[in-house]
């Protein structure tokens, strides 16, 4: 019984082994759409924050709004939200700040509740600032508005 299970755990260090060193000739292959290897550390490049009054318009029906500041000293994780200190429904209009929409409210059954749902609570996940960047790829996308 100890052999069967020797063999097996040895085994199985084998597999690993095999395929991770394949899986990192692999990744050494793989290029990002900049053009560099993902396993070079390569620094974030330095984006131009926009300084607008207003916010972009949306390009698309249920876009989600793309914020007009910048965050980048923001705390979002699982015990804080800096977001909400000013966008929270109670707070806003005393902060002159945009309200989040009432589905942010909304827990995985639909019921409405006065805080946060936990599904909506990191807004980076859907919200990005707004940024005049330029297209890492070229693309056709054109906005359903028309102006």
């Amino acid at each position: 019984m100890r052999k069967l299970v020797l063999v097996a755990a040895l085994g199985a260090a084998a597999l690993t082994f095999g395929i991770g060193s394949v899986a990192s000739q692999q990744a050494a292959e793989v290029k990002t759409l900049r053009g560099v290897s993902p396993t070079v550390d390569v620094p974030a490049p330095d984006t131009p924050h926009q300084n607008v009054s207003g916010r972009f318009d949306r390009a698309y029906r249920q876009q989600p709004p793309l914020i007009p500041h910048q965050i980048d000293r923001y705390q979002i994780d699982l015990k804080a939200n800096q977001c909400l200190g000013c966008h929270d429904w109670s707070v806003a209009a005393k902060n002159g700040a945009p309200t989040l929409s009432m589905t942010h409210y909304l827990d995985r059954d639909g019921h409405q509740t006065d805080t946060v749902a936990g599904t909506r609570w990191f807004c980076t996940q859907c919200h990005v600032p707004q940024v005049d960047a330029k297209e890492l790829v070229e693309n056709t996308f054109k906005p359903s508005q028309t102006k």
